[in-house]
Order: structure tokens, then C-alpha cells, then sequence
């Protein structure tokens, strides 16, 4: 066994950790929603208000409940729940690329929420459902006038959750696959992933303006932020984005970028379960039961044609190079998020998470799983 690198050490007490999370989250509460960081991420962020409103609903389950209602009130007519909703009042040349680069409120994309605030035009993984299940949950525990707060909300959100979940199971996923599309890395909440290097490299980037680099700012180390290359490559998928302004069809018809994201996919089967959850509590019609238990059913289905053997793991697919993008990241374990009925895969998975090509590299200094395997050897068609 090869020397560790760091001493393991014993996790902060539970206490003092949730008194420090408050903490942060009083710091960047804006009322009724939540700054993502101070000064480089000023805006709010789809997913991260869900990961918020989890934490929150510990506090509080009415402001809780407010972060997600902010964030929906910004949906698109389309049912897609925007990746950004930016914050008017903060410095321009504090985010980069920020609402005067997107400009998606109609006339120019159609389909953008008549909102003061402008939007992205991009999306991200659905965790909402499970944090608004969450809310719920913490609610029941407590009863009395929380209890009756988080009722209402359920019966406000979940048409709004139902449209969000439709739209990803229809105009991400035409095929039927089971599986959502994405359009850029920044949709897939793994941002600089390995898992999007090949796809990537198939871009074809054109003539494309200086752009600022803000989120150089906040590092001592340039090579901890993406290259010029490859960001120049993420301003490119922005500007193809922008052009046909937002609209799906001619985006699936002619995009560069266009891959069907496992852990994405993986996500959204767990919060299918959670809507159907919601969808008993509001008493949602039968039909609607029906075509949701249906959208479980057919990611599992998707992720199971997603597996390789060789790696253990669960692969991205490219849809433009028809081939899928063998990377050794935590995106693999996706089936562990949606479930699986398969013990034989089941077994091969927790035996990839618990050796040395993640969580068991002894050189970690915690026994966590890391976003990419620190395992030195590069897969074909993998950068390294």
C-alpha cells in the first residue's frame, strides 16, 4: 500500500457545522433567495437553490419554501427552470456571462418569462422536487402552522414541478431514450468535468469577441479555472444558443454540443419519485400518477443501456459523434442515484466506489468519492 499523503482526520462536530452553514446562509440570504457566493456567483442558481432550500427547511421551512417559489416564478413558458436568474443590482463585471450577454427576455427568445429579472437561457439538474419533498417532510415533524404554510406550497408548486419534469422528459429527450440532453456543460452542474472533454474538443469554435475572465479572480492558481481554449469554447455554445434564440428545435437540429447526461438523467428519475410523492399529497389526477411513474420507469430503462461493462460505470452519450464519452467520474455512479434492480451491477458499482480509482485511494485525505478518479492512466478518447 502506497504512503498516504495526508493524515485522515475526524469530521467537525455535527453542531458546530450547522451553526457555520446558517451562518453562511443569513450571509447570503437576499430576502427570498439566495446568493450563491458573495462576489463571484452574485446571482441565483437553479440547482443551488435546491441544495439551499434543503438546509433551509432545517431552519425554516416557510423561507425555505420561498427560495423555490422565487426561483419558479422565472419559469419559462416552456416549463424549463432557468439555470440563472440574475440579480439586477449586482456589478456588471461581476459574472461573466452575465444578463446583458444572455438578454433572453422576449421579443428576442419568445418563450422567456415576462419577469423584470432576465434569465439564462441554459437549465440545470432537478433537484427541486426532492428539496420541495424535504420541506414537506420537515413540516410534518413540526406540525401546527408550518405544516398548513407547507401544504399550501405543495399545491402551488407541484403544477410548476409537473411542467418543469415534462419538459425534460419531452424536449430534452425526443428520442424517448430516457435520458436528457444537455446543451452545455454549465447545464450538467459538473461544470469542468473530464466527462465533457471529447464532446468538446469536437467544437468548432468562430469569431468570437474578447471576453472577460471574473471567475479568474478569486484563484491564486489559474490552472484550478478552465483554459482560454476550452472557455472560449463555452462562450461559443452560449453564442450558438443565443442566435436561435433559445429555441429547441433548431438547437437539437443544428447544436455542436448535445449529450445525454447520466447523472443528470439520474437525478431526474429521483425526482420523479419525489413528485409522485408530492402528487399524493395534492391529490394530483390519476393520469398524472401514470406519466410520472412512466418517466421512472423509462430513465431507468436508459440508464441501463448506459452501462459499460469494462468500467463498471455508467457513461455519457454523444449524440453528434453517436459514440459515448468513456471518462472515470462520479457521473458514472448514476444508477446508485436512480436505483437499480440489477444486484450483479449493484455490487460492481460499490466495488468501483470503494476502490482505489475513488473513494479507496489511500493518497485522499478524506475516504470520499472524488469528482474524477485520481487514477493516473487516461482512457481512450479521455484528456488527461
Amino acid at each position: 500500500m502506497k504512503e498516504k499523503l495526508y493524515p485522515r482526520k475526524t469530521f467537525e462536530a455535527s453542531g458546530a457545522l450547522v451553526a457555520r452553514a446558517g451562518k453562511i446562509l443569513r450571509q447570503n440570504d437576499m430576502g427570498g433567495w439566495t446568493k450563491a457566493a458573495p462576489d463571484l456567483y452574485p446571482h441565483q442558481w437553479s440547482w443551488d437553490s435546491a441544495f439551499i432550500a434543503i438546509g433551509l427547511a432545517q431552519l425554516d421551512t416557510g423561507r425555505a419554501a420561498r427560495e423555490l417559489v422565487s426561483l419558479f416564478d422565472h419559469q419559462w413558458a416552456t416549463g424549463k427552470v432557468p439555470h440563472i436568474v440574475f440579480n439586477q443590482k449586482a456589478p456588471p463585471e461581476s459574472y461573466f456571462p452575465g444578463p446583458e450577454h444572455w438578454v433572453t427576455a422576449a421579443p428576442e427568445s419568445p418563450d422567456a418569462p415576462p419577469t423584470p429579472a432576465l434569465t439564462s437561457g441554459l437549465c440545470q439538474p432537478p433537484v427541486h422536487a426532492i428539496a420541495a419533498l424535504r420541506i414537506w417532510e420537515v413540516a410534518l415533524e413540526r406540525g401546527g402552522e408550518a405544516l398548513a404554510e407547507a401544504r399550501a406550497f405543495l399545491y402551488d408548486i407541484y403544477p410548476k414541478l409537473f411542467a418543469w419534469h415534462r419538459y425534460l422528459a419531452t424536449t430534452r429527450d425526443p428520442e424517448g431514450s430516457g435520458l436528457v440532453t444537455i446543451y452545455h456543460p454549465w447545464e450538467s452542474g459538473t461544470d469542468n468535468s473530464p466527462r465533457w472533454n471529447g464532446a468538446l474538443e469536437r467544437v468548432e469554435v468562430g469569431e468570437l469577441p474578447p471576453h472577460p475572465r471574473p471567475d479568474l479572480l478569486g484563484v491564486t492558481d489559474p490552472s484550478q479555472r478552465p483554459t482560454e481554449e476550452k472557455y472560449a469554447r463555452y462562450i461559443w455554445l452560449v453564442e450558438l444558443i443565443k442566435r436561435v434564440r433559445c429555441e429547441e428545435g433548431e438547437i437539437y437540429a443544428s447544436h455542436p454540443f448535445l449529450v445525454k447526461d447520466v447523472l443528470f438523467s439520474a437525478i431526474l428519475v429521483r425526482a420523479n419519485e419525489a413528485l409522485l410523492e408530492i402528487a399524493e399529497v395534492v391529490g394530483a389526477a390519476d393520469a398524472e400518477h401514470a406519466t410520472i411513474r412512466g418517466w421512472i420507469s423509462r430513465g431507468r430503462r436508459g440508464l441501463e443501456e448506459r452501462w459499460d461493462p469494462e468500467l463498471g460505470l455508467c457513461l455519457d452519450y454523444d449524440l453528434r459523434a453517436k459514440s459515448p464519452l468513456p471518462a472515470r467520474t462520479v457521473g458514472g455512479f448514476a444508477p446508485l442515484i436512480a436505483g437499480t434492480k440489477n444486484p450483479d451491477r449493484l455490487e460492481t458499482l460499490l466495488a468501483v466506489l470503494d476502490s482505489p480509482d475513488f473513494a479507496g485511494d489511500t493518497g485522499l485525505r478524506w475516504p470520499l468519492p472524488p469528482s474524477t478518479s485520481p487514477r493516473p492512466h487516461v482512457l481512450e478518447g479521455e484528456v488527461s
